[in-house]
């Protein structure tokens, strides 16, 4: 929090409103997907992940809790993916950060792909389906108007979902996807 709170200033990595509730509306929030995801899951990808939300929170919380997963947060901004380098190093959390646009990465296979605020789900479910492994799954979390994306996503897309209420946020949720084919 203290890194993020120290470079937010140069490269806005949240917005300046919402750092006094840095541990509930980012950090309690993205905590939140790995107890969602399925424990034999060995790769998780987080798309767009700006701030470390939530690839790099997942990634300090998987030391402890799942030792054996890889996480490998993308971002295309090389200011915020060096920030993302500072942060592992500082921490000793061991994560990969991928400073490359999603869509010209080499597929990369996960078990899970996550993301926040970075897309319309119509998008994040074409950029999901590069990157999962068969039987991955797609953890997004989406705020109010979740109910009309999933809608404007399934004039293109077919796939499973289960959509779980967030534990931070009463009207927002988290949108857990799987078997995506496209239209």
């Amino acid at each position: 929090a203290a890194l993020l709170a120290k470079w937010n200033p140069a490269i806005n990595l949240v917005s300046k409103a919402t750092l006094p509730q840095l541990w509930t509306r980012h950090m309690a929030d993205s905590a939140q997907l790995l107890d969602l995801a399925d424990p034999a899951a060995a790769r998780w990808a987080d798309l767009g992940t700006g701030g470390g939300f939530p690839g790099l929170v997942v990634a300090i919380l998987a030391a402890e809790k799942r030792p054996g997963l890889r996480v490998t947060c993308v971002e295309s901004d090389r200011r915020k993916a060096t920030f993302l380098q500072n942060v592992a190093r500082e921490t000793g959390v061991d994560v990969a950060v991928d400073c490359a646009r999603i869509e010209s990465l080499t597929p990369l296979n996960a078990d899970v792909v996550s993301a926040r605020a970075l897309a319309p789900l119509d998008q994040l479910v074409g950029l999901a389906q590069r990157h999962l492994a068969p039987g991955g799954t797609a953890l997004f979390l989406k705020g109010t108007g979740h109910a009309s994306e999933v809608e404007a996503a399934l004039a293109h897309w077919t796939f499973r979902l289960d959509t779980i209420p967030s534990r931070t946020d009463p009207g927002s949720a988290i949108l857990k996807i799987g078997s995506i084919t496209r239209v």
